[in-house]
């Protein structure tokens, strides 16, 4: 016999809030914030305001898009198949976004406020620029804003400026990758972001451009400044730009082979997780 039981209201929450991406950006900003030496107690303060930011973000996402993503038939979405109700969807990601901002003055004031400037980034995406030419705009701002977030937590340093640039850049790439599989819809429904006015190829050849660029940050500033990586940490370094590089070189073939996939998005995150456990051994050459 068949198990028919629909899905608990929680499973269908988190199904809702984007769980690869909230899940991964969590992740990058725990790895950093317990590379430059936060206790654990901190690192996991930084972990649940985090976490919590992009629950609300991604909740706010489907709970906006619930029309649109119904008009194109999203059976990915479990508001848009009607699973779950909008107002349900649109309360939790108010009471996520709430905890979020609760959690963060835990963070001291630096932090703090640098997470709640994430945070709106992602809600002014999600509630009308996405569907501009400044939709790459929130991606860089809450991306470069990720390492304050995990570096300054606790009343510490700023992060350097490259770990700052790396997060900026990242936030081009993963705009453009996330969007890319979604452009027939989009046009569908009326969203003509920045990745779409550069087209299939115009947005995944910049998109992988970026993360070389970013390999190039972080290769520069492991190898340079006052305190660089020695040793074990060199040859990691330069093993993590080139892997970057390979990956990225993966995704311009794809993109030329006409295949916008979510492949494309998964090679941009693995980069990211390459780079972060990179960073991870840089510990403290992060901060400023």
């Amino acid at each position: 016999m068949s198990d028919t039981r629909r899905p608990s209201t929680l499973r269908l929450l988190f199904a809702s809030s984007h769980p690869g991406p909230t899940v991964t950006v969590t992740v990058l900003a725990a790895v950093i914030a317990a590379a430059v030496g936060h206790p654990w107690w901190l690192v996991a303060v930084v972990a649940l305001a985090v976490v919590a930011g992009q629950l609300s973000i991604g909740l706010a996402n489907d709970w906006i898009d619930a029309d649109r993503d119904r008009a194109v038939g999203r059976s990915d979405k479990p508001v848009a198949r009607g699973l779950v109700a909008v107002s349900t969807v649109r309360t939790a990601a108010f009471v996520t976004a709430a905890v979020a901002v609760v959690v963060s003055l835990f963070l001291g004031p630096v932090a703090a406020l640098a997470h709640v400037v994430l945070v709106a980034a992602g809600w002014a995406y999600d509630a009308g620029l996405k569907r501009t030419v400044w939709s790459v705009a929130p991606f860089v701002v809450a991306f470069g804003l990720l390492p304050v977030v995990a570096v300054a937590a606790g009343g510490g340093a700023w992060p350097t400026w490259w770990a700052i640039a790396t997060g900026a850049v990242f936030g081009v790439a993963i705009h453009c990758t996330n969007v890319l599989p979604d452009l027939l819809d989009d046009a569908a429904t009326g969203v003509r972001g920045f990745p779409h006015r550069l087209g299939l190829r115009g947005a995944g050849t910049l998109a992988f451009a970026a993360l070389v660029v970013a390999a190039a940050l972080v290769l520069g500033g492991q190898l340079g400044g006052d305190d660089p990586a020695r040793g074990a940490g060199v040859v990691l370094a330069v093993v993590g730009a080139a892997v970057v590089v390979v990956l990225a070189v993966v995704g311009i073939r794809l993109v030329f082979a006409g295949r916008p996939t979510r492949a494309l998005f998964r090679l941009v995150i693995a980069s990211s997780l390459v780079l972060v456990v990179e960073l991870g051994v840089a510990g403290a050459r992060l901060v400023a």
